[in-house]
């Protein structure tokens, strides 16, 4: 039995992490929150099928407070590294964190196949993107809605937090990686883990 294990990374402890495992008949056997790395470490370290998992990471947003406003502001935006009269002071340029990525890539050596995702490029890729403002509740709202509609999968008709739907995205991308490989791409490489991205919905792709 294989299972799809996605895995919404918060960039700090702060934050809670999303945690979805489906099995092969699309059934969501778990979905939980976890906070500091310890926690997360602990989970796999217990978890008695990670040899038979295939595992999406999301690539969490270095969030590191720096000096001065527009600096904070335009970090996820401007593409400012080829120019030699902006420094790199602090790290600044560096988009996302390296949170976890040593003890992901060791997950490796366990059985499991690892990739990372880019939550947003994700959804755009599926079909789930929204309107609202990001991580809003109506955004939530919209995403879990979308996730039934769109995936068919079966949610609680209850407003999920949404650490828990990006998991499920990532869930569902690791299965259709490696159920339809022909409708998934790499899209880079992340601390020597591929960054994948489903191509369409296939759900779409018939209608073409």
């Amino acid at each position: 039995m294989k299972y799809y294990i996605g895995l919404s990374l918060a960039s700090g402890s702060s934050m809670d992490s999303g945690l979805a495992i489906f099995d092969e008949e699309n059934n969501l056997i778990m979905i939980d929150k976890l906070y500091k790395m310890n926690d997360i470490i602990y989970f796999f370290d217990n978890y008695s099928s990670t040899g038979n998992s295939e595992i999406c990471v999301s690539l969490a947003w270095d969030r590191t407070m720096l000096n001065g406003k527009w600096r904070i502001l335009s970090k996820p935006y401007q593409m400012v590294s080829t120019n030699p009269l902006i420094p790199n002071q602090d790290n600044w340029t560096q988009r996302y964190t390296t949170r976890g990525s040593e003890y992901f890539k060791s997950l490796i050596e366990k059985g499991a196949n690892v990739y990372r995702f880019e939550t947003y490029l994700t959804r755009q890729s599926m079909h789930l993107n929204s309107c609202f403002k990001e991580r809003s509740p109506a955004d939530c709202k919209f995403l879990q809605q979308a996730l039934t509609n769109e995936w068919g999968l079966e949610l609680p008709q209850n407003m999920m937090p949404m650490s828990q739907l990006e998991a499920i995205v990532g869930a569902i991308l690791a299965k259709e990686h490696t159920k339809n490989h022909f409708n998934t791409k790499s899209i880079g490489i992340y601390k020597d883990l591929p960054v994948i991205d489903v191509i369409k919905n296939p759900n779409l792709l018939k209608i073409c």
